[in-house]
């Protein structure tokens, strides 16, 4: 009886030293820098489809926070900016600069282990700024803002107690409608897929 007594209290105890490194986790703040591809996956309505538009790819800095609301749920803003070259059947249309902040909630799986994925969903906001986009001598406008959602999968390795490696990859859904001179022309969606990697440091 007094064995079973003993073993009873060891697994309480281990459990609840699971529990409290379980509930560690809550409250931090994970800081990650990654080198992002952006990768248009474009469509077109209207005018504009019969251009066969283009938007190039683009590679560029990120900077995302997340803050962890329980050991497996977090909070993450993601801030970046990138800028695109627009091609069409006429040649090259110019460039446009997009500023996307994004937000997403997601699922971390296996908080307290070395291999950490995640599940993610949320809402994206761009910005579309810096315009210099012409057809034929004569200005080609753009909305410049756009609301859409954002999915993302992602996964990371620590390295050490507060430094881990990152790979993330996410579906923005980016808009805007289009004018020739004023006139509506029709809608262009970018709806890149963002593929980042690189690092994040645990405070």
């Amino acid at each position: 009886m007094k064995r079973w007594s003993l073993g009873k209290w060891i697994v309480a105890a281990v459990a609840a030293a699971g529990a409290t490194c379980a509930q560690a986790d809550q409250g931090d703040v994970l800081a990650r820098f990654r080198v992002l591809s952006i990768e248009p996956d474009v469509s077109t309505s209207g005018t504009l489809s019969t251009l066969n538009m283009g938007v190039n790819n683009s590679i560029v800095p990120e900077v995302d926070f997340t803050y962890m609301v329980t050991g497996n749920l977090g909070v993450e803003l993601i801030l970046g900016m990138t800028r695109h070259t627009v091609t069409s059947s006429l040649g090259g249309l110019g460039r446009v600069s997009l500023l996307p902040p994004t937000l997403t909630l997601a699922w971390h799986f296996n908080p307290q282990g070395k291999i950490r994925p995640y599940l993610g969903a949320g809402f994206n906001y761009t910005l579309f700024y810096n315009s210099s986009l012409q057809a034929g001598g004569t200005s080609v406008g753009v909305h410049n803002h756009s609301f859409g959602p954002a999915l993302q999968a992602g996964i990371d390795v620590q390295v050490t107690k507060k430094i881990f490696v990152n790979a993330d990859v996410k579906k923005l859904f980016i808009k805007t409608d289009a004018t020739l001179d004023g006139a509506p022309i029709g809608t262009l969606k970018i709806n890149p897929w963002v593929v980042g990697i690189g690092f994040g440091v645990k405070f």
